[in-house]
């Protein structure tokens, strides 16, 4: 399988009460197509900004990461925009759903952002996968927790992404709803031959993953 996500000397530096403070160090790996890779370690080891860097949403202090071969810190940030939305789909802790549309408006938006002419069909069949069409016109407040993750499952898969990006997916939710979305997830992940790359606390949930890679205060061991 080809390598879809490399990292190479990724490091992230912030200045806290004026003094720098390295969150990541020298951080470098590589992760094929198809495959699904946990990111794991204690709170505060870098997990969630190594996360953000793989995905171009915020800029390394050193180091490089290629997605599907495109050096994805060569680009503007136009450029890194385009790449997430041609090649990734994102679930976070948070849902992260917009609260003035409704479960299949959310579902959708991704699909008309790229032009798609038949995207309320495909998002209806993709609500339908994850157990909520009757829930298609209602606004996030009117959902649980489960369902709204269920409504971000479906938004992240719509597309088919090559890769999927998750930060603490079940972070929110209890433990037999967490389960469900977790097997929702996995789910698609098989079908679709995503590549996942997820951060996560839960060990239960990462022994599910091809490999786990684990930080301790900002470096790989």
């Amino acid at each position: 399988m080809a390598v879809i996500v490399q990292a190479a000397g990724l490091g992230k530096q912030v200045l806290s009460g004026g003094q720098p403070l390295t969150i990541l160090h020298e951080v470098g790996f590589t992760v094929r197509s198809g495959e699904s890779l946990a990111i794991v370690g204690a709170s505060g080891s870098g997990k969630s900004t190594l996360l953000g860097l793989l995905a171009g949403l915020d800029l390394p202090s050193s180091g490089s990461v290629w997605l599907d071969g495109a050096d994805l810190f060569a680009l503007d940030e136009d450029g890194r925009a385009r790449k997430r939305r041609e090649l990734a789909g994102f679930v976070f802790q948070s849902f992260q759903l917009l609260p003035a549309l409704t479960a299949l408006e959310n579902v959708m938006l991704p699909l008309e952002l790229q032009g798609c002419r038949d995207a309320r069909a495909r998002a209806s069949a993709t609500l339908k996968q994850v157990g909520l069409s009757a829930r298609a016109h209602h606004l996030p407040k009117h959902l649980s927790g489960g369902e709204q993750q269920r409504v971000a499952l479906a938004r992240a898969f719509v597309t088919r992404p090559k890769i999927l990006f998750a930060d603490e997916p079940t972070g929110n939710l209890d433990a037999d709803t967490g389960a469900q979305v977790i097997d929702l997830l996995f789910e698609f992940n098989s079908a679709q031959h995503t590549t996942l790359i997820l951060v996560t606390h839960d060990e239960a949930l990462a022994r599910r993953c091809t490999r786990q890679l684990r930080l301790a205060a900002g470096r790989v061991v």
